[in-house]
């Protein structure tokens, strides 16, 4: 029993990331019909966010402090980061700490304006292009993102540490114990699910959107200017590839290839929700990382070695074998 619940925990740690990229790549085809290949890279841009935000909190200046000598007598300089002289020692110490937290802040507006230029520079182009144009010309954005990434930022993963208020173990029942981080990740990802379905179906914005993905001609001849309201959904979709990036540093340390690493699964939660389907995209998110999770426990691969490999794409030929449009997908997309 404890190892079930430890591995069902660690596969909804999972899902939420899967969940979230792919809630973000079907908010951008079931609006504008174009498929994403460079969604995974928003994803990495998020994470490097936090990165940026804890680079820029610990820019410091030096200082000599005679108190402090080294073994010739000379005193020492030290270094003291500006927000701590701005603040005080122990606000500005607090500021660096909760660092990662803070980079929701700093990232939502970057991530709005990564998305608006790729969406009006870029994508824009393509959307009455056929899919394979759009994956080809995506997928080539995806890897000029990553190598300007890996260019300033260099090829090791960068820590970004949780603050220690929330970097221990939970202990959640005798003997079982689990990262608190991790914890709060999965409600963090069910937050920024629950604010995106409530934004959709409880706003005038939102049920525009929803009528435009039905029936874009028809709301267009109503006189609203549909595109506009896609523009800034695409820009929504990038916030939350890029939120989901900035909280998962702390369990992954941020690197550069990290957005193609979850691009592939990514892509097969979103065939195996429904294309368009955005509670399938969730559904199939927390499915397949629970499956994945137990898949990689000791046991299973001790019976059946490298299951944990391609368990994800097992389910998912079995799935669109008896549903073809996936578990919740809607008739005639991508038909």
């Amino acid at each position: 029993m404890d190892a079930f619940l430890l591995q069902t925990l660690n596969g909804l740690d999972k899902g939420s990331a899967y969940a979230l990229i792919a809630l973000g790549l079907t908010l951008i085809f079931g609006t504008l019909g174009v498929v994403n290949f460079a969604h995974g890279a928003l994803f990495m841009i998020g994470a490097f966010c936090s990165v940026t935000l804890q680079r820029i909190l610990n820019l410091s200046y030096e200082t000599v402090d005679p108190s402090k000598t080294d073994f010739l007598g000379n005193p020492l300089k030290v270094k003291t980061p500006y927000v701590e002289s701005w603040f005080g020692p122990e606000t500005g110490g607090a500021i660096i700490e909760w660092s990662v937290p803070l980079a929701i802040i700093f990232a939502i507006p970057v991530m709005l304006a990564i998305g608006f230029s790729m969406e009006r520079g870029l994508i824009k182009h393509f959307y009455k292009r056929p899919h394979a144009d759009q994956i080809l010309v995506t997928f080539g954005l995806a890897i000029v993102l990553q190598e300007i990434i890996k260019y300033y930022y260099g090829a090791n993963p960068i820590q970004t540490p949780a603050p220690e208020a929330l970097s221990g173990v939970a202990q959640l029942a005798e003997g079982i114990v689990y990262p608190v981080w991790r914890i709060v990740y999965f409600f963090f990802a069910i937050a920024i699910i629950g604010a995106v379905f409530a934004f959709l179906q409880f706003t005038t914005f939102g049920m525009v959107v929803r009528a435009g993905m039905a029936d874009r001609e028809t709301v267009g001849l109503l006189g609203i200017d549909i595109d506009k309201r896609f523009t800034l959904m695409f820009g929504l979709a990038a916030s939350v590839a890029g939120l989901a990036g900035v909280m998962y540093g702390p369990i992954n340390a941020p690197n550069y290839h990290m957005g193609m690493d979850f691009l592939v699964l990514s892509f097969v939660v979103v065939v195996v929700g429904g294309m368009g389907s955005l509670p399938g995209a969730v559904l199939a998110g927390f499915l397949l990382g629970i499956l994945e999770s137990f898949a990689s426990m000791k046991e299973v691969i001790t019976l059946i070695p490298g299951i944990n490999q391609i368990i994800i794409y097992l389910v998912a030929i079995v799935i669109l074998l008896t549903r073809p449009r996936g578990l919740m997908g809607r008739k005639g997309v991508m038909e």
